[in-house]
């Protein structure tokens, strides 16, 4: 399947882009020997059967999809060489949107590590799993840093008594009581994409 994480992340909420999840599902259909059912397009793309419906409606009066009724019970979907077009638009912008946000997310980050080490942090801590953390190894790297990612929080225990910069993964929205002022979160960082981070 092409069809990607269409997500726009805002904070805490996650915005599916429905129109091209079901031109997606639509496109990658087209390969399969069986025809593709609304109810599995709504299931595939999230989406009740129908808003499903609607946005069927909705892209065949906009010339992206044809609905061809094989029978009393079947329907097939076929995407048009402007829905083809549509895909490659809307996925064109998503891929720039995420470059320009790396790059924001890239530049709080590399200042929040250089402030770090101007304080004299030798060592980031990467604590969580996170979207991020090849812009931070990097950033370390970058810095001449030592670079330490701990998928669990109780692993992690021990090296938040260190002098370490620690930052949390975006999983971790609400700030612990580490007692170590060195640390950043992630999820501030992309709630804020721009703003500066100590």
């Amino acid at each position: 399947m092409i069809q990607q994480q269409l997500y726009y992340r805002s904070m805490n909420i996650e915005y599916i882009d429905p129109e091209l999840a079901i031109l997606e599902t639509i496109y990658d259909s087209s390969r399969q020997t069986n025809a593709v059912k609304q109810r599995d397009i709504a299931q595939s793309t999230g989406t009740s059967l129908g808003m499903t419906n609607a946005i069927l409606k909705r892209l065949t009066q906009k010339g992206w999809i044809t609905i061809k009724k094989i029978n009393s019970r079947n329907i097939h979907y076929a995407i048009t060489p402007d829905g083809v077009n549509e895909i490659a638009r809307r996925s064109y912008r998503y891929f720039k949107r995420t470059i320009r946000n790396i790059v924001l997310y890239r530049d709080g980050l590399d200042l929040a590590i250089n402030k770090a080490k101007c304080r004299g942090c030798t060592t980031v801590v990467l604590i969580g799993v996170s979207d991020l953390d090849f812009i931070v190894e990097h950033s370390c790297m970058r810095h001449g840093l030592t670079f330490l990612k701990v998928i669990e929080l109780e692993t992690a225990q021990p090296l938040l008594l260190h002098d370490y910069f620690i930052i949390f993964s975006e999983s971790y929205e609400k700030p612990l009581d580490t007692h170590n002022s060195n640390q950043l979160y992630l999820f501030s960082l992309l709630a804020n994409p721009g703003e500066s981070f100590e």
